[in-house]
Order: structure tokens, then sequence, then C-alpha cells
């Protein structure tokens, strides 16, 4: 079985895993386009974010507060096998019906935010740490409207900063997520300045 968000999160997910595991015990002090993260903070929180999201697939309350440290040994092999179980938890038909309990959003909302999570941080880690990205362009292409949808709200709350004005290069891939980056407050030439 699978649905539409879990086939994304499938796409998606291994371009994150790869730079994951490009990360060295040497990268984690590096800071990130995330300003309030270094590498192992950004790491940190997107662990918590596939773990919590694998909860809220299927309608379960989960905790943001508590901030664990998942960067213990093994974890490059644990964050492959945590997006593996957060792509099986969203496989079923019933993980998209309704309300989630835990965030007041559509369930299809919740699912697609994840699937931002992975994507964007990919790209902060990757740029962090000198790796290449390549982002899955159907997942890319997906997020433009859901970063339309919550970008007002996301920029109140400070989960977005305000969107950054560039010229979008040429390339369709480039020009796609360089849209998806600058309207989530990043700067897709960071560190350096546009």
């Amino acid at each position: 079985m699978s649905t539409q968000t879990s086939d994304l999160l499938a796409a998606a997910a291994p371009r994150t895993v790869e730079v994951v595991r490009g990360i060295s015990d040497d990268h984690l002090d590096l800071p990130t386009p995330c300003s309030d993260y270094l590498v192992r903070d950004l790491l940190n929180h997107l662990f918590q974010v596939v773990v919590n999201f694998q909860a809220l697939a299927e309608k379960r309350q989960v905790e943001w507060a508590e901030k664990p440290d998942h960067l213990g040994d093994g974890w490059r092999d644990r964050f492959e096998v945590e997006t593996g179980r957060l792509v099986a938890a969203w496989s079923d038909p019933s993980t998209l019906e309704g309300v989630s309990p835990g965030m007041g959003l559509p369930q299809s909302v919740v699912g697609g935010m994840v699937l931002l999570d992975l994507t964007v941080h990919g790209w902060d880690l990757a740029v962090a740490t000198g790796q290449s990205y390549h982002p899955a362009p159907e997942a890319v292409a997906e997020l433009h409207a859901l970063v339309e949808q919550l970008g007002p709200t996301a920029r109140k709350m400070g989960v977005f900063a305000e969107p950054v004005p560039l010229a979008t290069p040429t390339g369709a891939t480039t020009a796609e997520l360089t849209h998806l980056l600058t309207q989530t407050g990043r700067t897709p030439t960071w560190p350096q300045t546009p």
C-alpha cells in the first residue's frame, strides 16, 4: 500500500539520507543556513521530526519540548532506519484522513510538512557541510503550494523567515529549488550574500 505522501517521502528520503551519511564528526559544529542551529542541532531537530511525524501519521500526540540527543553511536544508520519507518507510516491511506489531533491541521498538510523538512533541511545540511544536493524534483514541485499555504502563519511563528528576493537561475530543477528556498526565507547562495 502507498499514498502520494509516502511516494513523495520515498523519493525525498534517500537524498537526505545520503547527505546525512556524508556528515563527518568534524562537521557537527559548523553553522547552517538555519541561523539558530549548528549542524549537530539541525541533525537532532531533523531526527526528532522524522520520529515524531511517524506518530503524527497515526494521529498520536507527540512531544516537541524535549530535545533528545540522537547523535549517539550509529546515528547515521539509525537516521536511515527512521526515515524508512517514516515512509512506511504514511503509506496507509487512512493516515491522510481527517485532522491531526496534535497539530489541528488536515493530515494531508501534516504529511506535506515532514516532506518539506526532509527536503529543505537536506539542502541546509548539504550546503553547511560542502556537499552537493539534488532533491527529488517531484517533491520540490509538490511543496510550492504547501509553502504558499503555510507561509503567512509560518512567518508569524518564526518557522520561516521573510521571502528572499533573488533572481531565478536558469535550469528548471535549480529554479524550482531556488524558489522553494527563497519562499522559506533561505538564501540559496548561502553563505555568500546575494
